[in-house]
């Protein structure tokens, strides 16, 4: 069961208009690691895991993604303005302004319309595990690159709380690995003597100005 409250996870406002940089936002609301994406993922992935704490904590994370993504649409609302028009978008995506009339669509920044393909499910925790660290990694990752690409300091607010929460998510899904790291695929294979066997496939030309031209193989601890 979902309740939603009337009210945003963090409060979102802007200091004027720019519909350039909402084309941009769109990436986080209908991308390959926007905040749609996140919620689905962690969200189906909990169907079949019975660690009950794990569970829980996939569902809680996915509730609060679908919290950043009304926030994300909300910053959208406010960048784009009231009027319709395609002329204030100098590149990116045009659908909002022909197809949606403003309204923050389930697209990304080049107007590809979200997919379920973005979402990763195995039903090996561990894995699973590992798919939602990288996931929010990359999350992070785009929302710095967006961050960077904005002087609008109540904009750069939003971003700044929704990128600190990515960080807060990767290390929830970290100390979760840690619990199961010795269960499913990573118990049944990954134990023999060619899991711990390193090949040095690399080698630099002759004419390579590296002076130390050995390669020190992972410790397998």
């Amino acid at each position: 069961m979902f309740k939603h409250e009337k009210q945003l996870f963090h409060p979102v406002e802007i200091e004027q208009p720019n519909p350039q940089y909402a084309a941009l936002l769109q990436e986080q609301l209908g991308g390959a690691n926007g905040e749609l994406k996140a919620a689905l993922q962690y969200m189906s992935q909990s169907f079949r895991i019975k660690d009950m704490e794990i569970k829980d904590l996939f569902l809680d994370i996915a509730a609060e993604e679908l919290g950043h993504l009304e926030m994300v649409a909300q910053t959208i609302n406010l960048l784009n303005g009231h009027d319709v028009d395609a002329n204030a978008v100098k590149a990116g995506e045009i659908q909002t302004h022909v197809i949606l009339g403003l309204n923050p669509g389930l697209i990304n920044a080049s107007g590809y319309s979200w997919t379920g393909d973005y979402v990763t499910v195995t039903g090996d925790l561990c894995v699973d595990l590992l798919s939602n660290i990288a996931s929010e990694q990359r999350a992070k990752v785009v929302y710095e690159y967006l961050y960077r690409q904005i002087e609008d300091k109540k904009v750069r607010e939003t971003i700044d709380f929704l990128l600190n929460r990515e960080e807060a998510h990767n290390a929830m899904f970290r100390e979760a690995f840690n619990k199961v790291q010795d269960t499913g695929s990573n118990r049944d294979f990954g134990t023999t003597k060619a899991a711990k066997m390193y090949f040095s496939m690399s080698s630099p030309s002759p004419e390579s100005d590296f002076k130390n031209t050995s390669v020190t193989p992972p410790s397998f601890k």
